[in-house]
């Protein structure tokens, strides 16, 4: 009798790629997509780092169709977007003073919250709101760690029109705070607050008051950068100067104090914001400033006769032009008037001159 052929062994299962990190597997790409809700229930900054690292997991080395990463990056996405928890939207009508970045205190117009729940109301309709002690001007991070030792509740908002999240509150600073009672009893805190640096709106949520830029045209730089300094948002390393000549150039630093404002980047009336960098275009006082709409790339050249790169007012021989404020014994041996090769003298170095 024949006996029905035996069905084919499985095949083994492959051990893994020698040298896989684990961290690198599938298993371990749908383990930190999976921890992303369940950390961020702890906590929700903790809950971003891991969905960072989710993502990055989820795009690095991995043998998955683009669709499939799609898939799971918005997933991932999509979870802690489930577990983090709204802001309260409970509140009463109350009178709140912001601080600027440097902690000046300034009274505010009222704010008008949305109107506490009903269960609220019925449960304490009397109860006026807890104190606390007063947090504007301080860093956001520190206020928080001070209001949660008191034991309140804490929550906070981005108190401008501005729209940005907070992310790290070590870089924002506490504007306005509000306290009420839960539903439950329990004291709660919520403060708005504005990016370090920047001064508090007249109200929470409304428009920012950025400085304006000054008139500055025919002060000196050192004048000027002072005025620039103080609108308080405006660190140094983000004011630079410039010559407003395009043949012209600026001497060693120090020796420019007296020199002009011809020019302001960005121009006078513009917002000043943490983000603006300042340009303010210069020139020495002989020489006035440039007119406007005239010369070549926006910038218009002083005279220079010889044109030798070295406009007339610095030039010790402005008819000669093998000799400059840089080269005054004449350039060194091996070129020529005209900028032509070296005849046995090898490279040599010609900083800010034309013939380089």
């Amino acid at each position: 009798m024949s006996r029905p052929p035996a069905s084919p062994a499985t095949p083994p299962r492959r051990p893994p790629t020698p040298g896989t990190r684990w961290w690198l597997t599938t298993r371990a790409r749908i383990g930190f997509v999976l921890a992303v809700p369940l950390l961020g229930l702890l906590n929700e900054y903790l809950g971003f780092l891991v969905l960072i690292a989710a993502i990055v997991l989820i795009w690095k080395d991995n043998p998955w169709q683009k669709g499939a990463k799609v898939a799971a990056t918005i997933g991932a996405m999509a979870l802690l977007g489930a577990v983090v928890p709204d802001p309260p939207e409970d509140g009463a009508s109350d009178t709140v003073a912001g601080a600027d970045a440097k902690g000046t205190e300034r009274e505010r117009t009222a704010v008008t919250w949305p109107s506490p729940s009903p269960t609220r109301s019925q449960a304490r309709p009397s109860q006026p709101p807890p104190e606390a002690p007063d947090y504007r001007g301080q860093r956001l991070d520190t206020a928080r760690d001070k209001a949660e030792a008191a034991g309140f509740g804490v929550d906070e908002h981005n108190a401008s029109d501005e729209g940005k999240s907070i992310m790290m509150r070590s870089n924002w600073t506490v504007c306005f705070q509000k306290t009420d009672w839960t539903s439950s009893g329990t004291k709660s805190i919520h403060f708005g607050a504005v990016q370090t640096g920047a001064p508090c709106p007249e109200a929470d949520g409304g428009a920012i008051p950025w400085p304006r830029m000054p008139d500055l045209v025919w002060k000196t730089w050192k004048t000027a950068h002072k005025e620039v300094v103080d609108l308080g948002v405006v660190p140094d390393h983000h004011l630079r100067a410039d010559t407003a000549y395009g043949n012209d150039r600026l001497p060693d630093e120090g020796e420019y104090d007296d020199w002009r404002v011809c020019v302001t980047d960005p121009a006078e009336g513009a917002d000043v914001t943490l983000d603006t960098w300042v340009t303010l275009e210069l020139t020495d006082p002989d020489n006035g400033c440039p007119e406007p709409d005239r010369g070549h790339d926006d910038k218009v050249d002083l005279p220079d006769r010889d044109g030798d790169g070295d406009p007339d007012y610095r030039d010790p021989f402005p008819g000669d032009r093998n000799r400059t404020s840089t080269f005054p014994d004449g350039f060194p041996s091996g070129s020529d008037s005209s900028g032509g090769g070296s005849s046995g003298g090898g490279d040599w170095n010609c900083p800010r001159t034309r013939w380089c």
